[in-house]
């Protein structure tokens, strides 16, 4: 029996609006004694930073967990360990994400105690300027490391001030200057009802759920002024070439492209573009660049989901000697997927791949929580999970040539590594 043999239909699931706002999603799974639950503030990503303030969702997210006005960090600590529970929060570009998992029979207790961290963290300073300090540690760290050096500048060339610009961490100037009046303004704007979207999956039925939640949350107000987010800057750059000199022992290639957003009906199509060109050791790249040319000591391709202008990125390690070389290389498979149309046997492999770890990435609690209350929190509803297989399942060769030809002519190029083995 698989493990989703038990669990209902995407087509059964509808999400609960409940009376403050809050946005539920439960899905019922008897295979395993386990709940999981993803709790998405749909609005709290990096993207609403303001460049002065880069990194500050990221910082709440290391501390939020540090203690509430109730419990220190310890006691925080001792109670999900005593359970053998997990607990965490993380952010990315679109959203601000708190997660737990544990045995049936105690995640009435650990969501209670998600939801006291939820509505009521103290931030407290000596974990602020702790965490600080990991935060400058591991931007510094980046800045030693080839790969992340080239795609740290490539984003920058290719965003400029729109957020998407700087990483989810901020940088050493940013951080350095926050402070934890700004952790608590962060939580006081974005921790709100009507902001909230909480996934649960496994052993607990929808009415269970909806029980459980209201009694967490249900005297939760929301504000009474509105949510006003800010305006995010236009993208306005155009693509360039940049040369990065650092003594290293292979140089870094990476060729950029801004591409469609995830609500673009190109989406799908640059999804299976990026599984056909750098997805596994039979993608296009390692076989042409690294298998049969043996240029390339790693290379690959992917293509993040993002609310705004996604980048579709391919990149790839070599020799120093072998830069120029290796750049036309890299390039000419791109050029490729606009000059000739892929044969049906390439298309019908991507698509195999893309959907087969699709649908892998779907076996656990934890994993059903997340692609649900993702999708719900970029606003593409619950549907889109099969909306999104579907779509795959239709693209032709001539609607991949012709999205490649839209997106991926023009590329922005970062190159680092030794001054003496560079491609002009």
């Amino acid at each position: 029996m698989s493990f989703l043999s038990e669990t209902k239909t995407n087509e059964q699931i509808q999400p609960i609006v409940l009376s403050n706002g809050i946005t539920l999603i439960a899905v019922e799974n008897q295979a395993a004694d386990v709940v999981a639950g993803r709790l998405f503030l749909k609005n709290a990503g990096s993207i609403w930073e303001s460049r002065e303030q880069a990194g500050l969702s990221h910082l709440v997210a290391a501390v939020i967990t540090k203690g509430t006005e109730k419990l220190s960090a310890l006691e925080i600590a001792e109670q999900i360990e005593s359970v053998g529970a997990s607990l965490g929060a993380d952010v990315t570009t679109d959203y601000f994400l708190l997660s737990i998992k544990t045995v049936a029979a105690d995640f009435a207790s650990m969501l209670h105690l998600l939801g006291e961290i939820m509505r009521s963290p103290d931030f407290p300073e000596v974990e602020v300027e702790l965490e600080k300090k990991l935060t400058i540690q591991s931007i510094r760290s980046q800045q030693e490391q080839p790969f992340n050096v080239a795609f740290n500048q490539l984003r920058a060339m290719m965003y400029g001030e729109h957020p998407y610009g700087v990483s989810v961490l901020g940088t050493e100037e940013t951080v350095t200057q926050l402070n934890r009046f700004h952790l608590q303004q962060y939580h006081q704007t974005y921790f709100r009802p009507d902001n909230l979207i909480i996934s649960i999956s496994g052993r607990i039925n929808s009415q269970k759920a909806v029980a459980l939640v209201e009694e967490v949350f249900g005297d939760w107000q929301v504000p009474p002024h509105p949510l006003i987010l800010p305006t995010i800057p236009p993208l306005n750059s155009l693509p360039t070439q940049l040369v990065i000199e650092q003594d290293t022992q292979q140089s870094i290639i990476m060729l950029g492209y801004l591409s469609a957003a995830v609500k673009n009906d190109d989406y799908p199509v640059l999804k299976l573009l990026s599984t056909y060109l750098g997805n596994g050791l039979s993608s296009r790249l390692f076989v042409e660049l690294r298998e049969k040319r043996g240029l390339a000591y790693d290379v690959s391709a992917f293509y993040p989901t993002r609310l705004e202008s996604s980048s579709f990125i391919a990149y790839m390690g070599t020799a120093p000697q072998n830069t120029e070389i290796a750049l036309e290389g890299l390039k000419a498979e791109i050029d490729r997927l606009s000059e000739h149309q892929l044969t049906e046997a390439e298309i019908q492999g991507a698509k195999n791949k893309l959907l087969g770890q699709y649908a892998l990435g779907k076996q656990t609690n934890g994993e059903i929580a997340q692609i649900y209350g993702w999708y719900e929190s970029l606003g593409l509803g619950l549907q889109y999970d099969q909306e999104f297989q579907q779509q795959i399942e239709k693209i032709t060769a001539e609607r991949v040539q012709q999205v490649a030809q839209r997106y991926l002519t023009e590329p922005y190029i970062c190159l680092v590594g030794p001054a003496s083995n560079k491609a002009c």
